[in-house]
């Protein structure tokens, strides 16, 4: 289930971090948080327009984590709310989820999808 919180933020305007590793190290990739969509079973997708060195990660280590946040949205201490998403990740390239997400942005290759195993708020 994902956090009401997270999904208020994911409203908000803010800028999405998602790191991946590879054979040759981390990496790193953004992305808006509007752009996240929540699949029925409770997946984040993700449109990808390139990300061509995070879906070469993903098939060596599926493992993200991903960092969001937004200041417009009350958080821990006050003003300002983020979390910390710890998933296993695939990218979709054709079907019913590809569709999905090809409908909302035309712009892109491929969906990133992302089985959340954590959403940790973290301020």
């Amino acid at each position: 289930m994902i956090p009401e919180k997270l999904l208020e933020i994911m409203k908000q305007d803010g800028v999405v971090a998602i790191a991946t590793l590879g054979e040759d190290g981390p990496h790193m990739v953004n992305t808006w948080n509007s752009y996240i969509k929540v699949s029925q079973d409770g997946r984040l997708f993700i449109p990808a327009g390139y990300m061509h060195k995070t879906e070469a990660n993903i098939a060596h280590n599926p493992d993200v984590l991903i960092t969001l946040g937004s200041s417009k949205v009350a958080g821990l201490h006050g003003p300002g709310a983020g979390f910390l998403i710890k998933g296993k990740a695939n990218f979709i390239t054709s079907g019913p989820d590809f569709d999905f997400m090809k409908a909302k942005f035309n712009w892109l290759r491929a969906t990133l999808a992302v089985t959340i195993e954590s959403a940790t708020q973290t301020w």
